[in-house]
């Protein structure tokens, strides 16, 4: 039996790898293609391809019975967890922290500024050749509520320094002190969410944050706030964020929507104040190299027996 590495990036592309005559592990290149590069039942460290979807995902996992690590390129590993149960104990899934901070705070700050300075309106105008002036908000003087303070959430403040927002309030699951200050629990965020001009969601999607943005969040939400949701779509309660920004009360920046893709004809794509990207806060120049180097000191740790990074389940 060989000790087979399946990568959705070819292993002459990544430097660091261990080598194969020495470490034992053999590298197979599978990017979701309908036939497999081996069999997956001597597949011992399964990299999940990236933006392929569920099916995909899952897919090989029921015959990977030598499988140890599963290792996804996303922040998120819902896509893979329906296929969990198929696997053996001991199996330990890890995520890519690390991989897509840059990408995804970048997204943040950019949908976050469109929204509140008018950019879609802009361009329509400069399609429609309309100069369109006027009076918008601006990020400065803000109060900006982060909902899933991990190192995407820090890394979206980070880049929200320069900006003079007037308060910074972090949400993560637990209470804690982060180096920029207090990070406070999601029980906290009701009684504080009528402070925030713009929420920003970063959160993973479980049970705990599946459908938290329902009505009642959104009811406690200021007049003329903004939410942006760089996080999964299912955090979010479609049909109640499209009540809101119909009504006009509530504005929004999407790049993830519940259900993805958003299919033509659904409403969320002509409701007023909704600014939508294609689930693109990770897709950017920045995640290859980051997504090599991420590959490169998992395998390395895995080949000498050492503990691995992003450890988020062992089954």
């Amino acid at each position: 039996m060989t000790a087979d590495v399946w990568l959705p990036i070819p292993a002459d592309e990544i430097d660091g790898l261990p080598p194969t005559g020495s470490s034992g592990l053999v590298y197979r290149h599978w990017d979701g293609e309908p036939d497999y590069p081996a069999d997956p039942a001597d597949c011992v460290f399964y990299t999940v391809p990236y933006m392929n979807g569920t099916e995909i995902a899952v897919r090989p996992m029921p015959a990977m019975s030598s499988v140890k690590v599963v290792q996804t390129l996303s922040a998120g590993t819902d896509h893979v967890e329906p296929g969990l149960g198929s696997l053996p104990s001991g199996v330990r899934l890890c995520n890519a922290r690390g991989v897509h901070e840059a990408s995804t705070a970048e997204l943040a700050l950019g949908l976050t500024l469109a929204s509140l300075r008018g950019i879609p309106g802009f361009v329509r105008g400069q399609d429609a050749h309309e100069w369109r002036a006027g009076f918008y908000p601006a990020l400065a003087d803000r109060t900006v509520m982060i909902i899933g303070y991990g190192s995407i959430g820090a890394a979206i403040e980070d880049r929200l320094a320069p900006f003079e927002c007037a308060r910074i309030l972090r949400i993560a699951r637990s209470a804690r002190t982060s180096a920029r200050g207090p990070v406070r629990p999601f029980t906290d965020a009701a009684a504080l969410l009528p402070e925030a001009d713009v929420v920003i969601l970063s959160t993973p999607l479980n049970e705990r944050t599946k459908g938290l943005v329902d009505a009642a969040f959104l009811a406690r939400m200021k007049d003329g706030a903004l939410l942006v949701n760089v996080a999964r779509g299912r955090v979010v309660d479609t049909d109640a964020l499209l009540a809101e920004v119909r009504s006009g009360r509530l504005t929004a920046a999407l790049d993830v929507t519940d259900p993805e893709p958003l299919p033509p004809g659904h409403p969320l794509w002509q409701a007023p104040g909704v600014l939508i990207s294609p689930h693109v806060g990770g897709s950017t120049s920045a995640f290859l190299p980051r997504a090599k180097k991420l590959l490169a000191a998992q395998l390395t740790r895995f080949a000498a027996g050492e503990p691995l990074d992003n450890v988020v389940l062992t089954l």
